[in-house]
């Protein structure tokens, strides 16, 4: 049995008050989400839903770790190669790897920028640099045309001969192009599941071998997944299951018409990349048939002096999850006799942790109080089980949320006509 999760979800400051949505049909909503839930029970018995079965999994971790011994092995710099789904979640969980820590160093290049990508170029050592390369389809142009470039670099340093040693690619075991990059070359390749899309895919190898390689426990990501996972598991109703909750609620809120966005406020510097995780996963899988919310991550306290006037005096219609940790009596403490001296006796003595916790307090009680509806949501400790239930959660109240609007959420329909004008914009120009 997986351990207590350690994220803990309330979602009272968003069913009390003015801000809330009428009881009846949040009801109405988790009936819905009691229907999906027993579907998604389902999923996972037959094995349907191959997402559902991946925080259990471990053989998988074990040939990652196997070929992370061979990647690490005298080496500089690894250097991740992919965009969106195939990068986002490892750069999420990069933000726990200690500033001391040892290994190589391993940096992420998502967004082909010609110059920062030449600088890193002409930065790294290509002798002792690694790449990885990620692509579930593995035809997806970008991290293809970094791959490449990367691989002519090293050609023309004399690095030729050596490339297998360089390479190592995350794709589908079928025929495409990445695969057969690697294959070329001779290099080692771990398959990309399926069944899950890339957007879903942090939880398999494509988080985990970056997150191996940065020296991070990937079997406690796994297990604090599974202890999220057990809760739907579990037979419990909707209105006990997290995430079913949460789904229940945002679709409550767009049925009332009062759901243009949904805000994801993150109290912590180590919790910010995992909000562009969810952006995505949010955005691209529940944004169809004209229908979704704009999912916006913003970061606590910083945010509060750049965006809260406008949420909390604006036009509304935004639903906001503040995701805080224990940060009360943590960091730095603030000299007595000098914040006194400045008429500042409220700090005095105090520590930096205990102005955050204070302020994320009065930020959600201050927009519950304009009507504004607050999820709360808590991890004591921000570390590898953290984040693997904050992972499992967004993703199984997103999929939740797909089926509560009756759309699906595992596409993306409208973004392959922009991928094949691009291309063909490549071709009339060469």
């Amino acid at each position: 049995m997986p351990r207590e999760s350690p994220l803990s979800v309330s979602l009272d400051l968003a069913l009390k008050g003015a801000g809330a949505p009428d009881p009846a049909r949040y009801e109405g909503m988790l009936a819905k989400a009691d229907t999906a839930l027993a579907n998604l029970r389902k999923a996972y018995d037959d094995g349907s839903m191959e997402l559902l079965r991946v925080p259990g999994w471990r053989d998988d971790i074990v040939k990652a770790r196997e070929v992370s011994q061979t990647l690490c092995k005298g080496t500089s710099d690894i250097a991740v190669l992919g965009i969106g789904g195939s990068s986002l979640g490892g750069q999420a969980l990069a933000q726990l790897r200690p500033a001391d820590a040892q290994g190589p160093r391993v940096s992420f290049f998502d967004n082909p920028d010609p110059f920062t990508f030449d600088a890193a170029l002409k930065r790294f050592d290509l002798k002792t640099t690694r790449f990885i390369v990620i692509s579930k389809s593995g035809g997806t142009a970008e991290p293809l045309a970094l791959a490449l470039a990367a691989a002519d670099a090293i050609d023309h340093a004399g690095g030729g001969k050596y490339l297998k040693y360089h390479f190592v690619a995350i794709t589908e075991p079928r025929p495409n192009p990445v695969r057969k990059f690697a294959e070329d070359m001779g290099c080692a390749i771990l398959d990309h599941p399926l069944g899950v899309g890339g957007r879903f895919s942090v939880l398999t190898v494509v988080g985990m071998l970056p997150a191996i390689a940065m020296g991070l426990n990937v079997e406690a990501i796994r297990e604090g997944a599974e202890s999220v996972l057990a809760s739907l598991l579990s037979g419990k109703r909707a209105s006990d299951v997290p995430a079913a909750a949460g789904a229940a609620l945002h679709q409550a809120l767009a049925s009332e018409g009062r759901l243009r966005e949904t805000v994801l406020w993150s109290y912590a510097d180590r919790l910010s990349l995992l909000s562009d995780w969810w952006r995505q996963l949010w955005g691209e899988s529940l944004g169809k048939d004209g229908q979704g919310s704009t999912p916006i991550a913003v970061t606590g306290p910083v945010d509060q002096h750049s965006q809260l006037q406008l949420f909390l005096d604006g036009p509304g219609g935004a639903l906001f999850t503040v995701l805080s940790t224990d940060t009360k009596g943590q960091g730095a403490e603030i000299p007595r006799a000098r914040a006194e001296a400045l008429g500042l006796s409220y700090l005095a003595g105090r520590r930096i942790g205990d102005l955050v916790d204070a302020e994320m307090r009065a930020t959600s009680e201050t927009l519950a109080k304009r009507g504004r509806p607050v999820r709360r949501m808590h991890v004591a400790k921000v570390d590898e089980r953290a984040f693997g239930a904050l992972f499992m959660h967004f993703m199984l109240e997103t999929v939740l949320m797909g089926r509560l609007m009756g759309v699906d959420p595992f596409g993306q329909p409208a973004v392959e006509e922009g991928k094949v004008l691009a291309r063909q914009y490549m071709e009339s120009s060469a």
